[in-house]
């Protein structure tokens, strides 16, 4: 396992609300806003691919804990970036604080929590559930 992941490290990622982001597309609400599923996969995507860049070949992450608040509604068309940062390092276990803002404000805080696994193992064990 690397050791390169150090509390502090930070990374941000950023997108534009398009139809397929809104609640009203996702079945999670009839509202035609930024989707609270998609907010948390723009959190589990700003976590994974900050980790990413510092594993070993063949190591990934994989999502366990999530808690956040939707704060704000965020309209169609509008920006909306995810700031993560790496909080806690446990052995293999990942704990980043997240904040997402559009144009106007903050709209969503909280934690995300990832554990790094071996790719191949992993795959191979949730396959195994086949049969």
């Amino acid at each position: 396992m690397n050791s390169k992941l150090t509390v502090g490290l930070k990374n941000e990622r950023e997108l534009t609300v398009e139809e397929k982001h809104l609640a009203s597309s996702k079945g999670s609400g009839a509202a035609e806003v930024f989707s609270t599923p998609d907010m948390l996969l723009l959190m589990e995507g700003t976590c994974f691919k900050l980790a990413e860049e510092y594993l070993d070949e063949g190591e990934s992450t994989v999502g366990t804990a999530a808690s956040f608040k939707h704060l704000a509604a965020t309209p169609l068309g509008m920006k909306v970036r995810c700031e993560c940062e790496l909080i806690e390092v446990d052995r293999r276990r990942l704990l980043f604080k997240v904040d997402v803002y559009d144009e106007k404000e903050k709209v969503g805080e909280g934690t995300h929590e990832r554990f790094i696994i071996d790719q191949a193992k992993f795959e191979a064990k949730a396959e195994a559930k086949k049969k």
